[in-house]
């Protein structure tokens, strides 16, 4: 029934260029969008903020573009997963990022609970493409196909990143005392 609702919203945008039409998507979404970049910057709240806006403006121009083939949803966070993918791309960033001083400030100057430190510091010891599957699958719920589609990695491939993250997370916290 959701996707009914956004499907209208969306014609409302692309037809009429409605944009309290688009105002709701942005609501409704903007929190997922969010966090997900919140957890592939590791906590940098001012990035994530930035590439969310830069999300919701290209998820704009490019409303007329969206078929349905597949949700709303997916078709949103296939273009954030590209946001950020450019973000990596033009800042040359490697998969040393947790090597970062302003990501570790930005995460310690938020008074963030020490669990919070922890599993940040656990997602930074992971490739992005694991970050990005962990991201989408433990913390937004998509199912294997739907990460498949939103990141055009083969699904098998998923479900390896998804397993090889899963293990370093568990090995990291596990011997940072969590567990037994």
């Amino acid at each position: 029934m959701a996707s009914i609702s956004d499907i209208a919203l969306v014609t409302q945008v692309a037809v009429f260029h409605n944009k309290r039409a688009f105002d709701q998507l942005v609501r409704k979404y903007q929190s997922p969008v969010r966090r997900f970049f919140l957890n592939q910057t590791l906590g940098d709240e001012q990035l994530s903020d930035d590439l969310a806006q830069e999300t919701f403006i290209k998820a704009y121009v490019s409303i007329s573009k969206f078929r349905g083939m597949s949700s709303f949803s997916t078709w949103l966070m296939r273009i954030a997963y590209n946001v950020f993918y450019d973000q990596v791309r033009s800042k040359h960033l490697t998969d040393d990022i947790e090597e970062s001083p302003s990501v570790m400030r930005q995460t310690a100057s938020t008074g963030d609970s020490n669990i919070k430190m922890d599993i940040h510091a656990a997602m930074a010891l992971l490739k992005t493409d694991e970050r990005t599957c962990i991201t989408l699958q433990l913390i937004d719920g998509y199912p294997i196909d739907e990460i498949s589609k939103i990141t055009g990695i083969a699904e098998n491939t998923v479900k390896s990143h998804l397993k090889r993250g899963k293990e370093k997370m568990a090995n990291y916290l596990r011997e940072n005392g969590y567990g037994g």
